[in-house]
């Protein structure tokens, strides 16, 4: 019996210390008598921790240029700094870079040499939001997994820039000043992969066209789009998350159908100017529609089976499955009618 407790607390301990390597993504732990030599590699102006021997640190430090980034360095962290210019010079050695963070500085597209970006082949997610870019650095490294670039100064996509970059599952653009003409039916060619891409707080007046296909979340809150064309969703079948709050959205604007997607389950479309619910699929579980000109509620004309089916206690396979519905902010008056929660009868919360 001993024997058998001892075993097991040994399998336990060992599965426990390769599982928190695992999680600390060290490759090659260092002893302490090889932290000196690590030391003096570390730039003078930035913090290199021991235990954690691929990262450097030199975030706020008032730095006005990128200092040289050692070999071994895969985690770079330079937010919060006075950088304007991304040169060569600074990454002569630093091959294996995998994460860079340049957010909070002040870097302009002339300040990043030529192809200097591009020549980073390991680098997976660069960040570099909080700049003063005026269009989409280009070229990338063909292996990012994510780019961000939010809050910067961005009105023009280069012809191409994503073109090789089938591993980009993430793309932030939001907070730019991008217009209807910026984004043309070929801008996002090449995002095979992509999942998130978010274009909200920009000056849209449509929706973009040619969204990748695997698009999992579309973002483009606070625009000022006014109308869904027929069947858009169609083009992007994988669509789970939806926002759409703040922009200008009316009855007229929205086709019959435009929202009745299975795929959809979070939609929003918080502070536009709906008078009435839109049709909705049975496989949507979250939906806001606060902040709109709704007037009343009729379960039997939203609900997306018939009021008999959701009655039956029995069939599951079509009851909607909506579980949260937010509606103040309009001119409803309570209760809430209770054919909605006759049909809608896995909800959870109902904000009105």
């Amino acid at each position: 019996m001993t024997l058998k407790v001892c075993t097991s607390l040994l399998i336990l301990f060992l599965v426990n210390s390769v599982w928190t390597r695992t999680v600390r993504q060290v490759y090659d732990e260092l002893d302490p008598e090889h932290w000196s030599y690590y030391t003096s590699e570390c730039p003078r102006e930035c913090f290199c921790p021991p235990s954690f021997p691929n990262a450097l640190y030199c975030d706020n430090k008032g730095l006005t240029e990128i200092p040289a980034i050692p070999a071994r360095i895969w985690y770079l962290y330079l937010q919060n700094n006075l950088i304007e210019t991304i040169s060569e010079k600074s990454f002569v050695n630093a091959t294996y870079l995998r994460w860079i963070n340049l957010n909070k500085n002040k870097i302009t597209n002339s300040g990043i040499e030529s192809g200097v970006l591009s020549k980073l082949k390991r680098l997976l997610y660069l960040f570099l939001e909080d700049n003063e870019l005026e269009e989409v650095p280009s070229p990338l490294p063909v292996g990012l997994e994510q780019l961000r670039l939010a809050r910067n100064r961005i009105s023009r996509i280069p012809e191409g820039v994503f073109s090789n970059l089938e591993n980009l599952t993430m793309l932030d653009l939001h907070q730019n000043s991008l217009l209807d003409s910026a984004l043309q039916s070929d801008t996002f060619q090449g995002l095979n992969n992509l999942m998130q891409l978010n274009i909200a707080k920009n000056s849209l007046k449509k929706m973009p066209s040619s969204i990748p296909a695997n698009t999992l979340q579309l973002f483009l809150d606070n625009n000022s789009i006014e109308v869904i064309p027929e069947n858009y969703f169609s083009a992007i079948p994988k669509v789970t998350f939806l926002r759409l709050n703040y922009n200008k959205l009316s009855d007229d604007g929205i086709p019959p159908n435009g929202f009745n997607v299975s795929s959809i389950l979070d939609l929003q479309l918080s502070h536009n100017q709906l008078t009435k619910i839109p049709p909705i699929n049975a496989h949507l579980e979250h939906l806001h529609l606060d902040h709109n000109r709704i007037k009343s509620v009729n379960g039997t004309q939203i609900c997306p089976v018939s009021i008999a089916i959701a009655e039956d206690h029995g069939f599951y396979g079509n009851i909607p499955r909506l579980r949260y519905l937010r509606l103040d902010g309009n001119e409803i008056q309570p209760p809430i009618p209770l054919d909605v929660m006759i049909c809608f009868r896995l909800l959870q919360a109902v904000v009105i």
